[in-house]
């Protein structure tokens, strides 16, 4: 099926790793103009040849740290000024650090809130602006950790669902105007080489996520028995952004995790 995100002017939020880069990796393949916003300028430019190897028609690498409002605003407008508009937002950056709630700090809350909401906020807003006037989709990546509520993930998971009700919100508000939002929620998924994650990742360092034994158990107590892969999220993404696809679709929460959360 031909998803006609061809020649589209696509934005990717961390877009030089693990999910974001099989994001970014996946809008190459269909042909978009993609606008890759990290703030690992050296993984993404990696990412971008990467992109154009596989048929991307351009990729622009622009350093961003979406939590300052006037750095996502000058992307933006990057991205505006080199292809023209923008067709889709794929609002991807998150950042957690596994640990119980009782021993996490004000500090903490303060920027996992920032990186996993208010960045999210500022990108949406950014781009709606222009959207509005022109129709386009958005997809925000959240995580299964919003809807069944995981141990030592307690402030990521509330972020997480404050994007569920956000983007809702945001599709009732928009649609009159063409605007598509959605959400697509990762359960535990996990890079395949340290290609796939830069220096700047959550990733860099698997080990201080998971052990390999427990990556196992994960995979023992999901339906499909395997952890997700990047590649995985990025196909449920090119979806939800595709209007041939996806055209009728808006305002819904799609989980990619194995059968971890079922919501009936």
């Amino acid at each position: 099926m031909d998803l006609e995100l061809g020649n589209k002017s696509v934005i990717v939020t961390g877009g030089a790793s693990n999910i974001g880069r099989a994001i970014t990796l996946a809008f190459a393949r269909e042909g978009a103009n993609i606008t890759l916003a990290d703030l690992d300028v050296d993984q993404g430019e990696k990412v971008a040849a990467q992109a154009m190897e596989l048929g991307a028609a351009a990729v622009e690498v622009v350093k961003t740290d979406v939590t300052d409002m006037t750095q996502v605003q000058t992307m933006v407008n990057v991205a505006i000024e080199k292809f023209g508009g923008i067709d889709v937002l794929v609002n991807n950056v998150g950042w957690d650090d596994l640990m119980f709630f009782m021993d996490t700090t004000p500090d903490f809350w303060e920027k996992i809130i920032k990186i996993n909401f208010v960045g999210m906020l500022n990108c949406t807003h950014t781009v709606l602006g222009h959207m509005v006037k022109t129709g386009g989709s958005i997809v925000s990546i959240s995580s299964d950790a919003s809807r069944q509520g995981e141990p030592r993930e307690a402030v990521y998971g509330g972020m997480k669902a404050g994007i569920n009700s956000f983007m809702k919100t945001i599709a009732k508000e928009n649609g009159r105007y063409g605007v598509r939002c959605n959400v697509v929620c990762p359960g535990v998924t996990v890079p395949q080489d340290d290609e796939e994650v830069g220096d700047g990742s959550m990733w860099a360092d698997r080990n201080a996520m998971f052990t390999e034994e427990q990556f196992a158990k994960i995979a023992a107590s999901l339906p499909l028995k395997k952890v997700g892969r990047p590649r995985d999220l990025a196909n449920a993404v090119l979806f939800m952004a595709s209007n041939a696809a996806a055209g009728h679709v808006t305002g819904q929460v799609l989980s990619v995790s194995g059968g971890y959360s079922m919501i009936g």
